[in-house]
C-alpha cells in the first residue's frame, strides 16, 4: 500500500521532474559549452574551418563580430547567409544493385559509395551482404610429405570417394585439389649427399619445397587415381616448409580457385613450421625477402625455394584475406600448440586435432567446415591514416577473433562508420600528405570476392575567398591586404583597417583594466589600444581584454585541468562536446541515468553529473534508484522478531513481560508459503535452543489487524553427544601411558612398532654424493641443488637438520674472531602452504605484492624480539624442485640485517614457528627452513612418505676475495622428526677460482639524467686480460629513487663477445607523478645499480656499483594541489557496472591514450588490462587509474594493442568493459639486418642485406652509401632502392686493392632509419694499371670443363683423410675423370698424382700416409676430350695439440682454404671484416673456409659448426669426437 502511494506520487511529480532537469542541464550547458571556433582564435578562413567540422567563416566585410564560430552564431550576429563559408560533408551511392536472393552466389551492396569528411565528422550508412544457404566450394588438401606422414598419406589415398561423399552432402557445385610440401632443398633442411637427393627413404621420392599435385577438378576419379600413385619424401630437421606451400597455393592461378566460391585450404602436418628469416642462414646463403609471387613451374613445382626466404605469418594473414582463402589446420599432437596459436592470427580460420595416421581427416573437416560457415568477417582493407572504419551489428554477436557470427541464406545488414580524424598523434589531419587523407576503402567479407569500395577523403580544401585577395587594397589604409572580409596588416601596423602603428601607438589609457593601474595587468603589451598577451611557455598563456586570465587557473578534476575533457578559456572550462559543468566533470548525456525500463532513475530521483541522486536513499538504493525490497524486507523482519519470539515460543529478550508493545497476532501453521520470487519469509536463530524458526507477515499491504504466520516446526540440529567427549580423553590418556610404558621398559616393544605401518623399519637417509668439484667461471647460480636421499622402508616420514661452513680448508678457521655486533644480512627461506603461480614470479603483479606485504608483516611482528634486528626487504618467491609431495608450494626468501651475536636466537625462533606451521597470520609447511650468515647456513628438509630423495639448496658463499681454491663443508646434523638414521652425514665442495680473463666496471661512480631522456644510458666497461666471452648480471635497487614510481626495476644479463669492451645499459625512468608535481617535490631522487654474479672468468673492477641520479623538471608555480585523490568509501551493497563508452587513440609510436565514462556508483579506482591483439588475454599487463583514463607507455611502433578497464571500491570489483582496439603509430626502423658481399670481380660485387627485426611500421625504400674507406674528403655515392621488396643491388664501380665502406638503412613514412656497417677489400694482385685489369684473360678455352666444386676434407685418422667434391657447375662435356695432385705445402717435395676416373655428381678419394702438423695441399682438375680444366685448390693442416697420437682429449685444428687456378699474371682475394664469435671449446675443432671463384665469387667465413667424427686409431680404439662450429657470414 505505502509502495502504490509512493508510485502514484512519483508518476504525477514525474513531468515537473524532468522539466526541472531540461532547464538546469540547458543553462549548465550554456554555461559552459565549448566553442572551439571562437577560442581557436583563427586568424584566416582556411585555419577556421579547420578547427572544427562546425565551424564556419564570415566574410561580410562590415562584420564586427568574431568571424570564426558557429553557423548559428553567424547568422545572429547579422552575417548574411551568402556571405558564410561552410564545408559540408558529402556522402554518395555511386553504384547499387540489390540483392537477389534466388542467386546462388555471394552478394554485397551497395557496390560503390562516396565520402567526403570534414576533420572530425563521421558517415554512417548500412551494408547489406548475402551469402546463400549453398554456395560452390572449393577445397584444396595441402599435405605435408615428409617420412614420418607415410601412414597419413596411405589413409587419404583410401579415402577419395569419402571425400567425395561429404563434399556432395555440402554442394553439387564443389571442386578438390591436392598439393604437397617437405622443405627447402637446401642444407641444414634436406640432406645434401647425392644419395639422398635421390632417395631420401626407401621407396621415397627425392625431396622438394611444394608441389601442386592435382589443381582444383570436379572429377573425383581423377583426384583419386592421381593421388594413389604420389609416394612420400623426406627431409632433415624437424620443421617445415608448409608456409612457401601455403603462400604458392594462395597466389598462384594454376591451382584453379574460382572466383565466386568458397575457398578452403586444408593444411595437414605433424611437425612446426619455419617461417620469415629461417631461410637467412649461411649454411644455404642468404636469400633475399620472399616477394610474394608464384613461382610454379609447367610440371606445378615451385623452384624458388632456394631463391628467396620463408613468408612471414603477417604475409599469409594478408594475401589469404585478400584472396578470400580460409585455412583449416589439420594437425597432430606433437604440433597442436604450434597451430593453435598461429591461426588465432587469422580473422576466420579452425584447427582440428588430427589422428597419428589421419584417419579421422574427412570428420575433422566436416567439423571445422560447419563452424566456419557461421562466422564471417568483414575486413576494412587500405583505410588511410586519417580514417577509421568501424562495422558493427545489432543482430549479429561479435567472436572473440573479431568476425560475426552470422545465419546463411538470410541478409544481413551492418552499420558502417567512416570517421575523419581531428589529428594523428599529435599532427592534424590537413598537414598530413595527401596519400594519408584520402584513398579507396574495401570493405570486402570473407570468403566473398564482392566488395564494397569507398572513396573517401577528409576535406582540406582551402576557402575559395582566400583566392581572391586585393594586395595592399586601399580598404586597409595601403598597410594590408583585403582577404575574405578582412584586412591581414603587413609588419609593424595594426587595426581592423589597419591604420594603427605599433611603433608610434602611446596611447595605454584603453589597456588600463578599471581599479588598476598597470596596462594589460602587467601580463603583455598596450599596441593600438589592445593588449597583445604574453606567453610564459608552451602551456601557460595570457589573455583577455586586460590580459587579466592565464590558461591554467580554471578548475580541475581529478587533478586534470577541465576534466582533460575541455579547454580554459578566460578563466572558465569550455568542455567539449558531451560534457559540461564548472570542470567538465559532468557528462551532457543522461544515459548512465537510465534504468532498465527506459526511465531516468526509475522515476525516483534525479540525474545530476551522470548519477541518480534518488529521493528516498535509504529504500531506493540502486545505482539508478532501484527499489530496495530486500532491504526492506530485512528491516521489517527484524522489528518483529523479539516479538514473535516472545508469543511463539516465550523466549527472547521479551520474555517474561507478556510480550508488551506486540500489535499483532500470532497465527501458527504448518508449512508458509513464497510469494512468487521474492523471499518473504524471516528466519531466525532462538539463542536458547539453537534451533532455527521462520514467520511471516499475513496480507502487509492490507489495513486492520496485523497477523504473523510462524511455521509450528523449529529447525534444530541434531541431538549432541558432548558427554562422550571426557569418555574419550580417558581412554586416549590410558591408551598413551600403556605405550609410553611399554616403550620404556620392553625392548621388544621397539621392533613390534617398527612393524607398524606408521613406522619405519631400517630407513636410511644421508647425501647422496661425498665430494662436488666446482669450477666458479661455469657457475650460473650463487647455490647448489645437493641431494639427498633415503633408502629403505619409506612408509612414514622424516626431517632433517642440516648446516654448512665457508672456508674449512683454512686451518684454525673460526667466526669466533669477527665482531658479533656487525650488522650482517641473514637470508630466511620458508615453505608456504599456498601453491605456486606465476605471478608470483613477477615483482610487479598485485599477486607478488599482496603476498610481498603479507609476508614482511608478519615476519616483522615476529622477528621484532631480536635486538638489534631490522625489517624484512628483497622478498621473492620461487619453487623449489625435487622437494617432495609440496615441490608445487611458494618458497619465499627474504633478507633479515641484524647483528651477527644473533644467529642462534634467529635459527631458534624460525625453529619454533615452522614447528607451529605458522608466523602470527602467516602459514607455512613443516619441516623446512633455511637461514643463511655471512659464513655459515642452517636449515631443515622434509622427506614426505614415499619420498626417496629431495634437494638440500646449498648456498655457496661466492665472495671476490675467496682463495683460488675454497672447500665448503655440508653435515646432516640429526633427524628431529622420525626414525630415520642419517647414513653418509658429511659431503665436500670444492669451488676452483680461475684467474680474471677481464674486468668489468662502470666508467663513474655517478651518473645523471633527467627525465625528459625517458631512459637512463649507462656505460659499462671492459678490460680485456685474455680474449674470449664474458657476463655479468646488472640490477637496480632503491635509494631515494622509488621502483615503480621514478625508475623502472631492471635486472639483465651483459654478454662481451670477443673483442667488445662496451655496453651500455638502459634503464626506463618515469614521468613526474602530477601530485609531486602539484606539491614541489624537491627531493633528490637516486638509485643504485649494481654488476654481480660474473661468469666466464670475468671479475668486476673499480665501481662495481654507480648511483643514478635522476634530475626532475621543475614544477608549475601557483598550480592548487589535487584533492580527490583519496579512495571513496564504498557501500557493499553497491555493484558497479562496466565502464562505459570506452575509447583509445594513438598519441606516438609507443603511447596509447585510454579514455572510459565512468559507471554509476562510488568508484574507488580502475583496473586497465591490454596486451598484443592475438597474443591469449592471459599475457595481458596491468595497470591501475584512479581516474577514468590511462596512458600505456613502453609499446611496441605499429603494433595492434587491446585492451579493457572495469572499476573497483573497496569490496567489490565490477566487470571488464569491452574490448577497445587501437594501433600506435609508425616509428623510424631499427638498421637493416647483416650484409653479405657476393663479389663478382675486382671491381664488380653484389651488397645484400636482411630486412630490419623491427620494421616498427612499412618499410618504403632503402639507400645504399658507399665510399673509399682512407680517403680524406671521399666521395660518397647514394644509391636508393624505392623497392621495399629489393635488398640486394649490384656495384660495378669500384677499384681493386681498395677497402670500401657501405652502409645501408631502411625508410618509413616516419623517416630513415639507422645504418647498418660492412667493410670489405677486394685484392688484386695484377697492376691496376695493366691492360689486364680488371678483367683478366683465360688460358682455357670454352670447351674445356670448369672448375670442380668446393673441396671438403675429413679426417679419418691422424695420418689419412677423406677427399670429397662436386662435379663442374660447367662440364661443357663429358667428364672422363680427375686429377688431384697432394704435395707439402713449404718444404717441397716430388708431388702425388692420382688419377680417378668417372662422372659421378660427387666423388670422393682416400688421401693416405699423411703427417700430423704439416700443411698439405690438394690440386683438384676435370679433364674432358678438350682437356683439363682450372684446378681447385684446397690447403689443410691437421694439427696436435698434444704432439702426440691421435688422442681422445687433445685439439685438432682443421684449417682450409679454397682458391680457384686463375692465370700467373692476375688472381683474386677477397676479405671481408666482421666481428668475432665466442670462442670455440676447448675440446673442440676449428674449420675456416674460403671459397673463390674468378668471374662470380661468394665469400664464406665459416668459423663454427657441430659435426660428429668417427676416428679411428690403433692405440685408442674406436672414438666419437664432438665439436661446437656454428656458422657465421658478414
Amino acid at each position: 500500500m505505502q509502495r502504490n502511494r509512493m508510485d502514484k506520487l512519483l508518476q504525477r511529480s514525474l513531468p515537473g521532474l524532468l522539466l526541472l532537469s531540461l532547464l538546469y542541464s540547458m543553462c549548465l550547458s550554456q554555461g559552459n559549452r565549448a566553442n572551439p571556433c571562437v577560442t581557436s582564435r583563427a586568424k584566416s578562413c582556411t585555419e577556421c574551418i579547420r578547427v572544427n567540422k562546425d565551424c564556419s567563416f564570415c566574410t561580410d566585410e562590415n562584420f564586427k563580430q568574431s568571424r570564426c564560430d558557429f553557423r548559428e552564431n553567424l547568422v545572429r550576429y547579422g552575417c548574411s547567409k551568402h556571405n558564410i563559408v561552410f564545408m559540408q560533408k558529402e556522402t554518395l551511392t555511386l553504384k547499387e544493385f540489390r540483392i537477389d536472393t534466388s542467386l546462388k552466389r555471394t552478394q554485397v551492396t551497395p557496390q560503390q559509395m562516396s565520402v567526403k569528411l570534414r576533420a572530425g565528422e563521421e558517415a554512417n550508412f548500412q551494408m547489406d551482404v548475402f551469402e546463400p544457404l549453398e554456395s560452390p566450394l572449393d577445397l584444396y588438401i595441402l599435405m605435408d610429405f615428409s617420412y614420418s606422414m607415410s601412414d597419413d598419406l596411405d589413409n587419404l589415398k583410401k579415402m577419395g570417394q569419402q571425400l567425395a561423399k561429404f563434399l556432395r552432402e555440402l554442394t553439387d557445385n564443389y571442386t578438390i585439389g591436392f598439393g604437397k610440401f617437405v622443405d627447402k632443398v637446401s642444407a641444414p633442411q634436406t640432406d645434401m649427399r647425392p644419395e639422398r637427393l635421390r632417395e631420401p627413404w626407401s621407396n621415397a621420392d627425392p625431396p622438394f619445397s611444394f608441389k601442386n599435385v592435382i589443381r582444383l577438378t570436379h572429377n573425383i576419379d581423377d583426384f583419386s587415381k592421381e593421388l594413389m600413385t604420389e609416394r612420400i619424401s623426406g627431409n632433415l630437421d624437424a620443421p617445415e616448409g608448409g608456409f612457401d606451400a601455403i603462400l604458392q597455393a594462395a597466389v598462384c592461378k594454376d591451382i584453379g580457385w574460382r572466383e565466386d566460391s568458397t575457398h578452403l585450404l586444408v593444411f595437414s602436418t605433424e611437425s612446426a613450421f619455419h617461417y620469415e628469416a629461417d631461410g637467412a642462414n649461411v649454411l644455404a646463403g642468404i636469400l633475399r625477402r620472399n616477394d610474394e609471387q608464384c613461382h610454379l613451374n609447367v610440371a606445378g613445382t615451385y623452384t624458388f625455394d632456394t631463391k628467396q626466404d620463408y613468408p612471414s605469418v603477417p604475409t599469409l594473414v594478408r594475401l589469404l584475406g585478400q584472396r578470400n582463402i580460409i585455412p583449416i589446420f589439420a594437425v597432430t599432437n606433437h604440433s597442436y600448440d604450434y597451430y593453435e596459436k598461429l591461426h588465432k592470427y587469422f580473422p576466420i580460420s579452425e584447427i582440428g586435432r588430427l589422428q597419428e595416421d589421419s584417419s579421422n581427416i574427412v570428420e575433422l573437416i566436416r567439423t571445422a567446415f560447419e563452424r566456419i560457415r557461421s562466422k564471417m568477417d568483414i575486413r576494412a582493407d587500405y583505410t588511410p591514416k586519417a580514417l577509421k572504419t568501424e562495422i558493427t551489428s545489432m543482430k549479429y554477436e561479435k567472436t572473440e577473433t573479431g568476425s560475426f557470427q552470422v545465419v546463411r541464406g538470410e541478409v544481413g545488414t551492418f552499420d558502417v562508420r567512416v570517421k575523419a580524424h581531428e589529428h594523428v598523434g599529435d599532427i592534424p589531419v590537413c598537414d598530413l600528405p595527401e596519400k594519408d587523407r584520402k584513398g579507396f576503402i574495401h570493405l570486402k567479407p570473407s570468403s566473398f570476392s564482392n566488395k564494397l569500395e569507398i572513396d573517401a577523403s577528409v576535406i582540406c580544401d582551402a576557402c575559395p575567398c582566400e583566392q581572391q585577395t586585393e594586395l595592399t587594397s586601399a580598404r586597409c589604409d595601403f598597410h594590408g591586404d583585403f582577404v575574405c572580409g578582412q584586412c591581414v596588416c603587413h609588419l609593424g601596423w595594426q587595426g581592423d583597417m589597419c591604420n594603427c602603428s605599433t611603433s608610434s601607438s602611446t596611447d595605454n589609457a584603453a589597456c588600463i583594466r578599471p581599479g588598476e593601474e598597470e596596462p594589460c595587468s602587467g601580463r603583455g603589451l598596450c599596441l593600438c589600444g589592445k593588449c597583445q598577451c604574453y606567453s610564459e611557455h608552451l602551456t601557460q598563456q595570457f589573455e583577455g581584454t586586460y590580459c587579466e586570465y592565464d590558461n591554467l587557473q580554471c578548475p580541475r578534476t581529478s587533478g586534470f585541468l577541465c576534466n582533460d575533457r575541455g579547454r580554459c578559456y578566460l578563466g572558465q572550462c569550455m568542455c567539449e562536446s558531451g560534457w559540461q559543468g564548472p570542470g567538465c566533470e559532468c557528462p551532457t548525456s543522461n544515459e548512465t541515468c537510465l534504468s532498465n525500463n527506459g526511465m531516468i532513475c526509475n522515476g525516483r530521483g534525479n540525474c545530476q553529473c551522470g548519477r541518480c541522486i534518488c529521493e528516498n536513499p535509504n529504500l531506493y538504493v540502486g545505482p539508478t534508484c532501484e527499489v530496495s525490497y530486500s532491504l526492506g524486507f530485512q528491516l521489517a523482519c527484524e522489528n518483529i522478531r523479539s516479538c514473535v519470539q516472545c508469543k511463539a515460543w516465550r523466549t527472547g529478550e521479551k520474555k517474561g513481560k507478556n510480550c508488551t508493545g506486540c500489535p499483532f497476532d500470532i497465527k501458527k501453521v504448518d508449512e508458509l508459503q513464497k510469494d512468487g520470487d521474492i523471499n518473504t519469509i524471516c528466519s531466525f536463530q532462538d539463542e536458547e535452543d539453537d534451533c532455527i524458526y521462520h514467520f511471516t507477515e499475513e496480507n502487509p499491504s492490507t489495513g486492520g489487524n496485523r497477523t504473523v504466520l510462524v511455521q509450528n516446526k523449529k529447525e534444530c540440529p541434531a541431538r549432541s553427544f558432548l558427554w562422550l567427549i571426557p569418555l574419550l580423553i580417558l581412554l586416549m590418556l590410558l591408551l598413551g601411558l600403556l605405550l609410553l610404558l611399554c616403550w620404556k621398559f620392553c625392548a621388544c616393544c621397539r621392533a613390534c612398532l617398527a612393524l607398524l605401518p606408521c613406522c619405519a623399519r631400517g630407513r636410511t637417509v644421508g647425501f647422496k654424493e661425498d665430494h662436488y668439484l666446482l669450477r666458479q667461471s661455469l657457475m650460473s647460480s650463487d647455490h647448489l641443488d645437493t641431494p639427498m636421499v633415503c633408502t629403505g622402508n619409506l612408509k612414514g616420514g622424516d626431517a632433517v637438520h642440516w648446516k654448512i661452513n665457508n672456508n674449512v680448508h683454512k686451518q684454525g678457521f673460526s667466526s669466533l674472531a669477527l665482531n658479533p655486533k656487525d650488522m650482517i644480512t641473514y637470508g630466511l627461506s620458508l615453505r608456504l602452504a599456498r601453491l605456486f603461480t606465476q605471478n608470483l614470479a613477477k615483482p610487479d603483479s598485485r599477486e607478488h605484492q599482496q603476498l610481498q606485504k603479507e609476508v614482511e608483516e608478519n615476519l616483522n611482528e615476529i622477528y621484532r624480539t631480536i635486538p638489534g634486528a631490522h625489517k624484512f626487504k628483497q622478498t621473492r618467491f620461487r619453487l623449489q624442485p625435487n622437494s617432495g609431495k609440496r615441490q608445487d608450494h611458494t618458497i619465499v626468501d627474504t633478507v633479515l640485517t641484524a647483528p651477527r651475536s644473533s644467529k642462534n636466537d634467529i635459527v631458534k625462533v624460525t625453529e619454533k614457528h615452522v614447528s607451529q606451521e605458522a608466523f602470527n597470520d602467516l602459514k607455512v609447511a613443516p619441516g623446512y627452513y633455511t637461514v643463511i650468515s655471512d659464513q655459515d647456513a642452517h636449515g631443515m628438509v622434509e622427506f614426505q612418505e614415499g619420498v626417496d630423495l629431495v634437494d638440500v639448496r646449498v648456498p655457496l658463499f661466492i665472495r671476490d676475495d675467496d682463495d683460488d681454491e675454497k672447500q665448503l663443508q655440508v653435515e646432516a646434523t640429526d633427524v628431529p622428526v622420525g626414525t630415520a638414521r642419517i647414513g653418509r652425514r658429511l659431503v665436500n665442495i670444492t669451488i676452483i677460482k680461475e684467474q680474471a680473463k677481464s674486468i668489468i666496471s662502470f666508467l663513474e661512480p655517478a651518473y645523471s639524467y633527467s627525465r625528459f631522456d625517458k631512459l637512463a644510458k649507462i656505460p659499462v666497461g671492459r678490460e680485456i686480460l685474455e680474449n674470449g666471452k664474458s657476463q655479468i648480471t646488472l640490477r637496480t635497487r632503491d635509494h631515494t629513487a622509488q621502483e615503480g614510481k621514478d625508475y623502472i626495476f631492471t635486472e639483465s644479463d651483459l654478454i662481451f663477445l670477443p673483442g667488445e669492451k662496451r655496453k651500455e645499459i638502459q634503464v626506463p625512468l618515469l614521468e613526474l607523478t602530477e601530485i609531486d608535481a602539484f606539491l614541489n617535490n624537491r627531493q633528490q631522487k637516486q638509485f643504485i645499480v649494481d654488476l654481480i654474479d660474473p661468469k666466464f672468468g670475468a671479475k668486476t673492477g673499480k665501481y662495481s656499483q654507480t648511483i643514478v641520479t635522476i634530475d626532475d623538471p621543475e614544477a608549475v608555480d601557483g598550480i592548487a594541489s589535487m584533492t580527490g585523490l583519496g579512495q571513496l568509501p564504498v557501500s557493499p551493497r553497491s555493484r558497479l557496472g562496466a565502464p562505459l563508452n570506452p575509447n583509445a587513440q594513438a598519441l606516438n609510436s609507443r603511447k596509447i591514450r585510454f579514455n572510459w565514462l565512468p559507471p554509476p556508483g562510488k568508484v574507488a579506482g580502475y583496473k586497465v588490462k591490454y596486451w598484443i591483439q592475438g597474443d591469449p588475454e592471459s599475457e595481458a599487463h596491468l595497470l591501475d587509474s584512479k581516474v577514468p583514463s590511462a596512458e600505456l607507455t613502453n609499446l611496441y611502433p605499429y603494433c595492434d594493442y587491446e585492451m579493457q578497464s572495469c572499476a573497483y571500491t573497496a569490496m567489490d570489483e565490477g566487470p571488464y568493459s569491452e574490448v577497445v582496439h587501437c594501433r600506435t603509430l609508425e616509428e623510424v626502423p631499427s638498421e637493416p639486418g647483416r650484409l653479405a658481399f657476393n663479389v663478382v670481380s675486382s671491381t664488380v660485387t653484389q651488397l645484400s642485406w636482411a630486412e630490419p627485426a623491427e620494421t616498427n611500421g612499412l618499410i618504403t625504400a632503402y639507400e645504399v652509401t658507399y665510399g673509399l674507406v682512407n680517403e680524406e674528403n671521399r666521395q660518397v655515392h647514394r644509391l636508393t632502392i624505392p623497392n621495399p621488396t629489393q635488398n640486394s643491388v649490384v656495384v660495378d664501380d669500384l677499384l681493386p686493392n681498395h677497402s670500401y665502406v657501405f652502409k645501408v638503412k631502411a625508410q618509413s613514412d616516419e623517416g630513415w632509419g639507422p645504418e647498418r656497417e660492412g667493410v670489405i677489400t677486394i685484392e688484386s694482385q695484377v697492376d691496376p694499371h695493366s691492360p689486364l685489369s680488371p678483367v683478366p684473360g683465360s688460358p682455357f678455352t670454352l670447351s674445356t670443363p670448369s672448375a670442380p666444386g668446393p673441396l671438403v676434407f675429413t679426417a679419418l685418422s691422424p695420418d689419412s683423410l677423406q677427399l670429397s667434391w662436386e662435379r663442374p657447375r660447367q662440364p661443357n662435356g663429358s667428364i672422363l675423370g680427375y686429377m688431384v695432385t697432394c704435395e707439402t705445402l713449404h718444404s717441397g717435395g716430388e708431388p702425388r698424382n692420382i688419377y680417378v676416373e668417372g662422372d659421378n655428381p660427387e666423388t670422393t678419394l682416400t688421401v693416405p700416409y699423411l703427417n700430423e702438423n704439416v700443411p698439405y695441399k690438394f690440386k683438384v682438375q676435370a679433364k674432358t676430350t678438350q682437356g683439363f680444366g682450372p684446378e681447385r685448390e684446397g690447403i689443410i693442416t691437421i694439427e696436435s695439440q698434444d704432439g702426440g697420437a691421435f688422442s681422445q682429449f687433445g685439439t685438432q685444428q682443421f684449417t682450409k682454404e679454397e682458391v680457384y687456378s686463375l692465370p700467373t699474371e692476375y688472381s683474386t682475394k677477397t676479405s671481408v671484416t666482421h666481428s668475432a664469435l665466442d670462442p670455440l671449446y676447448a675440446d673442440g675443432m676449428l674449420l675456416t673456409t674460403q671459397r673463390m671463384e674468378s668471374g662470380s665469387t661468394l665469400t664464406q667465413q665459416v668459423t663454427q659448426e657441430f659435426v660428429s667424427r668417427t676416428m679411428m686409431s690403433n692405440s685408442s680404439g674406436t672414438f666419437t669426437r664432438q665439436t661446437d662450429r656454428q656458422f657465421y657470414e658478414a
